[in-house]
C-alpha cells in the first residue's frame, strides 16, 4: 500500500508539486502570522486577590483578613491546586492556582462571590479585594519611565496614570498597572491633637462630619415656566478649601440661658485641609533623577515583539498630547532578548541544514541529489510550523529548538531514498524503475525509523505541571517534522528525481567531456574529484571500522564487561552536574546586581541608600 503512493507520485507528478509549493507557501504565511516569543505560553490558571486596608499590621492582615477569606475559599470555590498567600502592610495577596484546564472566568465569579460573603466578618472599613487573573506568561516586557526637571512627582504621577495609562492600555496584548513611585494626589486632613482635646473633638467626629457632609445627591431638575433646569446642590465643595467651614461639633453652651447660641466647631478650628498625598510607599529613581516608572505587561496570546512595537509606535503620539519638558525613556526591554534568542536559535537551525547539505554532497556527489534532500529539509520545517501554527503554539525557543534538533534526522528519510535510488541507477535501470524499486525496499524500514524516533518523545506529552507546557511544544516541533519528513520522501522525493536524476551511461561515466571547458563544469569536475578522494578515504575508514568491529564481536565476552564499565563509571560524573530549570544566558547577566536593604527599611533610608550607589558607580543606575 505504502508503494501505491510512490506510483501515484510518479503518476501525478505535478499534484505533489503543486503539494509542495502549498506547504511552502502556508508555512511561510504561518511564520508570519505564529506570536512570536522567548518561551511557550504556560497557561497554568492563577488568580489574585488583592485586599487593602491601610495602616494594618502584616499579623492581623494575616489572621483577621487572609486566614479567614482562604477558609471560605477551600470549602467554596472547586479545582484549587493549592493556595499561596503574603500579608504585608496594609496589603494581603492571595494566589490561588487551580488545576489545568479549569475555566478561569468561572473561578473567578466563584471568588468574587466568596469575597463579597467573607467581607461581612471582617475589620470593619475594609473595602472588597482585587481579583486580577494573570498566568506564567503575565511578565513585564517593557518600562516606561516619565521624568522632567520642570514637573513634581504628583504631576508625572497623574500624566502617568490618567492620560498614559489609558491609551497604552489600548495596545492588544498589553497590561499596564497602575504606575510606581510618584505622589497620589489626595486632600489631606491633618489633626491638631492639641486643638481636638481644647473642643472635645474626636478623630471619629471629624470622619463623620467629613462623611456626612461631603456627599453627592442628584437633584434631578426642575421645570420652572417654558424651561427645565438642572437643580445643583451645595452638597459637596467645589474647592478643598471650603472643608474649612464645615462644622464639626456643636460646642456646648455655657449659659443658663436655654435659647443662647451655641458656637459651632469648624473643622478649621481642629484641622488642617492641604492639597497634598499620603506617605510614599515607592520611590523610582532612573539615573539619580525622581521619575513615574509605567510597567507594561503581556497578557494574553499576542507576540511579545508586537506588544513591544506597538508601544514604541504608540509613545511619540502620546508625547504630542503631553507637556513639554516631559521625557519617556524606554528601559527593560524584553523585546531585544527574544530577538536574541531566537535570531540565534534560527542561525544554529541554519548552519546545521547547510552543513547537512554539505555532508550529504560529499558522501553522494550528485549536486541533483543533494539538491532534492536540501529542499525537503525546509519542506518539512515548514510544515511542522504551520500544523503548530494551526494547534496554537508560538515560535520559540523550545519549538525552534526542536526543529533545530530535528535538522539532521529530517534528512534521514530523503537521504536513504535518493541513495537507494543511485543504487538501482547504477545497476542500469531506467530512472522510473529504478525509482519504483527503491522506494518498495525501503518503504518499510523506513516507515518504522522514522517512527520508533517519534515514539521517543511521546513521554513528553505525560508531563505535568511548568514542563508539560515547556516540553510538549519541542515534542511536537520534532514529531510533526518528522512525520512530513516520512510523508515527502515516499511522494516529494521520488517526484523530484523522476525529474532531476537520470539513467546512469556507463560509457560515458568517466569521460570527462572534451573542448572548452566552461566555469560550471570545472567546478563540476573538480567537485567530482573530491568526492571520489573523500570517497576513497572513506572506504579506508569504514574497512577500518570493519575489522575492529569484527574483533569486538569475535571477543565479545570481554569487549561487553569493558562497555559496561565505561557506561557505569560515566554515573559517577551525574552528582557535579548542576540542576536548573532555566540555564543562566548571557542576556541576563546585567539583571545579576540589586541592592537589597534590610527588611524593614524606611524608603526615605533606602532611595538615600541607592543615591550612595550611584555616587559610588556613576557609569551603572540601579532603576
Amino acid at each position: 500500500m505504502m508503494s501505491g503512493i510512490v506510483k501515484l507520485a510518479l503518476n501525478r507528478p505535478y499534484t505533489f508539486i503543486v503539494m509542495a509549493i502549498l506547504i511552502m507557501l502556508g508555512g511561510v504565511f504561518s511564520v508570519i502570522r505564529t506570536p512570536t516569543d522567548i518561551f511557550p505560553n504556560i497557561g497554568i490558571p492563577v488568580v489574585s486577590a488583592v485586599w487593602t486596608y491601610n495602616g494594618m499590621i502584616p499579623s492581623d492582615m494575616s489572621g483577621r483578613v487572609i486566614y479567614p477569606f482562604e477558609r471560605y475559599l477551600t470549602s467554596t470555590v472547586t479545582n484549587i491546586e493549592h493556595i499561596e498567600s503574603q500579608s504585608l502592610p496594609g496589603y494581603g495577596v492571595v494566589k490561588i492556582f487551580f488545576q489545568p484546564n479549569v475555566d478561569v472566568n468561572t473561578a473567578m465569579a466563584q471568588i468574587t462571590a466568596v469575597s463579597q460573603t467573607v467581607l461581612r466578618q471582617l475589620p470593619f472599613g475594609i473595602t472588597p479585594p482585587l481579583i486580577l487573573n494573570y498566568n506564567a506568561a503575565t511578565v513585564p516586557i517593557i518600562q516606561l519611565a516619565l521624568s522632567g526637571k520642570k514637573f513634581g512627582e504628583s504631576t508625572l504621577f497623574d500624566i502617568g496614570q490618567n492620560f498614559m495609562r489609558p491609551q497604552l492600555a489600548t495596545v492588544e496584548g498589553a497590561g499596564v498597572p497602575s504606575p510606581y513611585g510618584g505622589k497620589v494626589r489626595e486632600i489631606m486632613v491633618d489633626l491638631n491633637p492639641i486643638a481636638m482635646q481644647s473642643k472635645g473633638v474626636s478623630a471619629a467626629d471629624i470622619g463623620k462630619a467629613l462623611a456626612e457632609q461631603n456627599l453627592i445627591i442628584p437633584a434631578g431638575t426642575e421645570k420652572i415656566g417654558s424651561f427645565e433646569y438642572n437643580v445643583y446642590l451645595n452638597d459637596s465643595p467645589q474647592d478643598f478649601k471650603e472643608l474649612n467651614e464645615m462644622p464639626v461639633k456643636v460646642e456646648q453652651s455655657k449659659s443658663n440661658i436655654h435659647e443662647a447660641q451655641s458656637p459651632a466647631i469648624l473643622l478649621r478650628d481642629v484641622a488642617y485641609i492641604r492639597d497634598g498625598y499620603p506617605p510614599q510607599i515607592n520611590i523610582v529613581k532612573v539615573n539619580g533623577q525622581k521619575s513615574v516608572l509605567l510597567t507594561i505587561l503581556k497578557n494574553g496570546d499576542t507576540s511579545t515583539l508586537t506588544i513591544v512595537d506597538d508601544v514604541k509606535k504608540m509613545v511619540p503620539k502620546l508625547l504630542a498630547g503631553l507637556p513639554d519638558g516631559l521625557k519617556v525613556q524606554q528601559l527593560a526591554d524584553q523585546s531585544v532578548f527574544v530577538k536574541e534568542a531566537i535570531s540565534g536559535v534560527v542561525r544554529e537551525g541554519v548552519t546545521a541544514a547547510l552543513l547537512t547539505s554539505l555532508m550529504i554532497l560529499l558522501f553522494l556527489g550528485s549536486w541533483r541529489s543533494t539538491l532534492i534532500v536540501s529542499l525537503s529539509i525546509p519542506l518539512c520545517i515548514l510544515s511542522s510550523i504551520a500544523v503548530l501554527s494551526m494547534l496554537g503554539e508560538t515560535l520559540n525557543v523550545m519549538t525552534l529548538g526542536g526543529l533545530s534538533l530535528a535538522v539532521g534526522i529530517l534528512v534521514d528519510d530523503a537521504t536513504v531514498m535518493i541513495e537507494n535510488i543511485n543504487h538501482h541507477l547504477e545497476m542500469g535501470k531506467k530512472v522510473r524503475v529504478a525509482i519504483t524499486e527503491a522506494a518498495g525496499q525501503i518503504v518499510q524500514p523506513a516507515f518504522v525509523s522514522t517512527f520508533s524516533i517519534c515514539i521517543v518523545f511521546i513521554p513528553m506529552f505525560f508531563l505535568t505541571g511548568v514542563s508539560k507546557y515547556l516540553f510538549v511544544p519541542m515534542a511536537e516541533a520534532v514529531v510533526f517534522a518528522m512525520i512530513a519528513s516520512f510523508i515527502l520522501s515516499q511522494t516529494f522525493v521520488p517526484t523530484m528525481a523522476n525529474f532531476l536524476l537520470k539513467a546512469h551511461d556507463h560509457h560515458h561515466a568517466h569521460h570527462e567531456p572534451e573542448g572548452k571547458k566552461g566555469p560550471v563544469v570545472v567546478v563540476l569536475l573538480a567537485l567530482n574529484r573530491f568526492q571520489h578522494g573523500f570517497e576513497k578515504r572513506f572506504t579506508a575508514l569504514r574497512w577500518g571500522y570493519t575489522s575492529f568491529l569484527e574483533r569486538a564481536v569475535s571477543s565479545r565476552k570481554r569487549f561487553i564487561p569493558i562497555y559496561m564499565s565505561v557506561v557505569l563509571v560515566s554515573f559517577v560524573l551525574l552528582p557535579f552536574l548542576g540542576r536548573v530549570l532555566f540555564p543562566c544566558g548571557g542576556w541576563r547577566a546585567d539583571k545579576n546586581a540589586h541592592p537589597c536593604p534590610r527588611v524593614g527599611t524606611r524608603v526615605e533610608s533606602t532611595a538615600s541608600l541607592t543615591d550612595k550607589i550611584d555616587r559610588l558607580h556613576p557609569e551603572r543606575h540601579f532603576p
